[in-house]
């Protein structure tokens, strides 16, 4: 038995769960996130718990068992506090500033990059070399964070870039000095 899939997902106050066959609608404080799953998992709502059981022991129940309960209980906590991804933006005259809907971006390049706001993600700029990106879909919150540190990815020689605040960026040692044989 998958041991996170046999885990019960409380449903918060102030949060409202409605299934409909084998689509999921959670709407709470954040917004409202709707999903479909496999028609062959056991989707429940007992009291204010949201349990998933499977079929059988079939390789494939057995995959989709815990993952069908995670993306559950993701949605779930998207709705009542929401996924935020930081981005730090590293370099001299490498910068970032919020202007209207549009995050506008001096990377290095001889033109602006601009990123377009899409509906469920909100882009905040508190210092301009950092960026928040949030949302209640944990999914689109890390793609759209994603794409924004594609613009520039952080390079290993002297880590100038768009890297995540979490992230570790591995360094190289530039050229060997010239003449140091003998």
């Amino acid at each position: 038995m998958s041991r996170i899939g046999r885990k019960p997902i409380t449903i918060p106050a102030g949060v409202d769960v409605k299934l409909n066959g084998s689509e999921v609608t959670v709407k709470g404080p954040k917004g409202e996130l709707k999903s479909t799953f496999n028609p062959d998992m056991q989707i429940a709502i007992e009291g204010t718990e949201i349990i998933v059981t499977r079929p059988s022991d079939d390789k494939n129940h057995c995959a989709l068992h815990g993952l069908t309960r995670t993306l559950i209980a993701n949605m779930v906590e998207g709705v009542t506090d929401g996924y935020k991804k930081e981005l730090e933006v590293n370099g001299v005259g490498y910068r970032a500033q919020k202007q209207g809907s549009n995050l506008v971006m001096n990377l290095g390049y001889s033109h602006q990059v601009i990123v377009t706001e899409i509906s469920g993600i909100t882009i905040e700029v508190p210092t301009p070399n950092k960026i928040v990106i949030s949302g209640a879909d944990k999914q689109q919150v890390g793609q759209f964070a994603a794409e924004v540190r594609e613009k520039r990815p952080p390079e290993p020689y002297k880590g100038k870039g768009i890297k995540y605040a979490t992230e570790h960026i591995r360094r190289k040692e530039g050229k060997a000095a010239k003449g140091a044989k003998k």
